[in-house]
């Protein structure tokens, strides 16, 4: 069980989508208040699914190949060929992008006025950041339930199955899956209250970084987890 929380809050942790949405949240006015809302929002998520799994096992791990067992080693055999699916589909839109070698490029047509510039100074891409610097406390709460992973938490609540709560080991094991599984967004947080102007640039930074390398992370993660998963479940099925 602890193999498999360490590799799942991992990946969770460094999912792509999470990390720049927090970026966002952080540069928007009293954004490090945004910022803890959307920690406590992300950290309450985890903490619900890891005790509404300990209140159905009763934090007892059902008997190895019995019926709850089997049910958690499928769930997690059922998400693994899903995330393995997903990353490939990824994949493939990533290809199927249309690309035109060769073609000669149309004139360019005469510039257009330009656009008079919005309150917050930016526009068009920038829409985005203006909706977040008019976001309130509860908007960042509701973003952190939105961009869960939720796939990868439902992973790891088929892992908790197995967590025996009369050995002070397994509530370790919880807390460092909670922590590990937050620890980017953390990282984050106090680097902005501890050295805001250095925190900024370099995050700014980090989310132009992920806006052109997202994709390919998105598939390498789901793609590594899947196969983990996949694999784990088929070795407990058949042992």
């Amino acid at each position: 069980m602890l193999l498999d929380l360490f590799f799942i809050g991992l990946v969770i942790t460094l999912y792509p989508l999470p990390i720049m949405a927090f970026v966002l949240v952080l540069s928007a006015p009293r954004g490090v208040w945004k910022g803890l809302v959307f920690i406590l929002a992300w950290l309450a998520c985890l903490v619900a699914v890891i005790a509404v799994v300990i209140l159905l096992t009763g934090g007892e791990p059902p008997p190895p190949r019995s019926p709850p067992s089997n049910a958690a080693h499928a769930a997690k055999l059922a998400i693994g060929i899903g995330l393995v699916l997903y990353s490939e589909h990824r994949r493939r839109r990533r290809r199927d992008v249309p690309a035109f070698p060769g073609r000669t490029p149309d004139p360019a047509p005469a510039p257009a006025p330009a656009p008079p510039p919005s309150r917050s100074g930016s526009s068009g891409g920038g829409s985005l950041s203006s909706r977040m610097d008019q976001a309130t406390a509860w908007s960042a709460a509701g973003l952190a339930l939105l961009l869960q992973p939720w796939g990868m938490v439902g992973a790891g609540a088929a892992t908790v199955v197995e967590a025996d709560l009369s050995h002070s080991g397994s509530y370790l094991a919880l807390l460092a899956f909670c922590v590990l599984a937050t620890s980017s967004l953390l990282a984050m947080e106090l680097y902005m209250v501890f050295a805001p102007d250095r925190a900024a640039l370099a995050l700014t930074n980090l989310r132009a970084w992920l806006s052109g390398h997202k994709d390919r992370a998105i598939v390498v993660s789901c793609l590594v987890l899947g196969l983990w998963l996949v694999g784990r479940s088929l070795y407990e099925l058949t042992r």
